[in-house]
């Protein structure tokens, strides 16, 4: 493995922390221990700036680069965003209907399936022949409101690894 820039992170197909590196999991470092590393990163990921700062967080997240691009959105540095579970209103769902459709016609079946609610005949009520029948559309408080305010999740296809920071390596230099 060539040496890492500090500051460098890189992906680890296994559970141990190798020599030189922290985990991103945002755990609090003494700057006293790695002054190179604070010296990069600072307090952009956490930490009181004064005895500790912290590894960025890349625990069940994705990383994503800084800056933005034309219709894009624009993210800086130690910047969170995203949600592992959402909760989907009303109000964000596309403009459709669910349509409650009924006929004067006949009915001539107990089935629902492919039928519009009609004038009773005997022990049927819907018309599956609805040629030459006007279709009314019933009131809309007799149909059920769509959406809840349960959470569904998020999460896109995963594959969990290990990311850690380098503080020992090569320091860059800047430009």
């Amino acid at each position: 493995m060539s040496t890492p820039f500090v500051g460098e992170i890189r992906l680890f197909g296994f559970s141990r922390v190798p020599s030189g590196w922290l985990p991103c999991n945002n755990s609090l470092q003494p700057i006293s221990e790695y002054e190179y590393l604070f010296t990069l990163i600072g307090t952009t990921y956490g930490g009181d700036g004064e005895t500790t700062f912290a590894t960025p967080n890349l625990c069940g997240r994705v990383p994503v680069h800084q800056g933005s691009g034309p219709n894009l959105s624009t993210y800086v540095i130690g910047q969170f965003a995203g949600s592992e579970n959402v909760t989907l209103l009303p109000t964000q769902m596309p403009s459709h209907t669910h349509p409650y459709l009924a006929t004067t016609g006949l009915a001539e079946t107990t089935l629902v399936s492919s039928s519009e609610l009609a004038a009773l005949s005997g022990d049927t009520m819907y018309a599956t022949d609805i040629s030459g029948a006007t279709p009314i559309t019933a009131s809309q408080a007799a149909i059920q409101a769509t959406g809840s305010t349960v959470m569904h999740d998020n999460t896109m296809p995963t594959l969990t690894v290990q990311y850690c920071i380098a503080w020992a390596g090569i320091f860059p230099s800047s430009r």
